[in-house]
């Protein structure tokens, strides 16, 4: 999805994942459940920040409020521990949901990340089925239901 193509704020998941893989199985999951057209993806926790803080690459359509996010914590430049601990401190998005997306199943990341407010933390399943379930749950979070 191109910038000029999102969806109005109140309709976007914003999904920050690395792996070109995922991102590609996160949008057919999204889209075998109706939902592509309100995802927007970055590649690290970078850009998710520069997103979110309205800069000047995204803000053809002004600084982006997502309905949700769906953070990978593993990602490069920024991983997704620093960008939630930045994102929490934010009180603009204190209250955003975010839903983790991750490979690690650690009681200690878990725990941070509960620690930090998130909504739900899903270790990313390895079958589309999983993936679909993942979705309803991400539906749920985000209230696309």
């Amino acid at each position: 999805m191109s910038l000029n193509d999102l969806p109005e704020k109140a309709h976007l998941i914003l999904v920050a994942e690395d792996d070109p893989d995922d991102r590609l199985l996160i949008e057919l999951a999204f889209k075998a459940s109706g939902y592509s057209n309100c995802l927007f993806f970055v590649e690290d926790g970078e850009a998710l920040m520069n997103f979110l803080m309205g800069r000047k690459e995204y803000t053809e359509k002004g600084p982006a409020m997502p309905m949700c996010l769906l953070l990978d914590l593993k990602m490069p430049r920024k991983d997704g521990r620093e960008a939630l601990k930045e994102i929490r401190l934010n009180p603009e998005y204190s209250e955003l949901p975010i839903l983790v997306l991750s490979t690690s199943n650690s009681e200690d990341d878990k725990q941070y990340c509960t620690e930090l407010g998130i909504s739900d933390y899903i270790t990313k399943p390895d079958t589309f089925a999983g993936l679909l379930e993942m979705v309803e749950r991400a539906k749920t979070v985000c209230s696309c239901n």
